[in-house]
């Protein structure tokens, strides 16, 4: 059996927070088949959700997924958001929150992996984008912390 996952908790965490502190949480999704949001406002295969108090109604933050009904162009639509699909949850503000690594399809859907994602283009320690020099360390095969500024 594996160990649940920590991601809803520090998603409600976040959102607590933003609140608590008068700060707008957005929630940045990568949608797939099984996010329902307006397929009109996806730009890459992302998009990025206000999900404040004031621009939401009947949020519900939970274990397996994220629901709320909003108003896109005065229309009213329910969104639904598995919690795989978080990539992340941030202050508007400052910017400040958490950032997830993607999952596969299968995550998403509570079929938990332990491989960890391929870094992005241009992480190397150069920041130009060339494969990384020698003194780069390699990334252990387990989670990990990044900071991210």
């Amino acid at each position: 059996m594996t160990d649940p996952t920590t991601k809803p908790y520090l998603v409600r965490a976040i959102y607590e927070w933003c609140s608590d502190s008068g700060y707008t949480p957005y929630l940045s999704v990568k949608v797939d088949a099984s996010t329902r949001v307006p397929l009109e406002y996806v730009k890459n295969g992302e998009i990025v959700l206000n999900i404040s108090q004031d621009a939401t109604r009947n949020i519900t933050l939970g274990r397996d997924v994220v629901q709320f009904s909003a108003r896109f162009n005065g229309v009213s639509r329910e969104i639904s958001v598995p919690i795989g699909a978080v990539a992340a949850i941030f202050a508007k503000e400052n910017g400040q929150g958490l950032f997830f690594p993607t999952e596969a399809a299968g995550a998403a859907a509570g079929q938990g992996t332990d491989a960890p994602e391929s870094p992005p283009a241009g992480s190397g320690r150069n920041g130009n984008g060339d494969e990384p020099g020698p003194d780069t360390p390699t990334r252990p095969s387990r989670p990990w912390l990044q900071v991210v500024k």
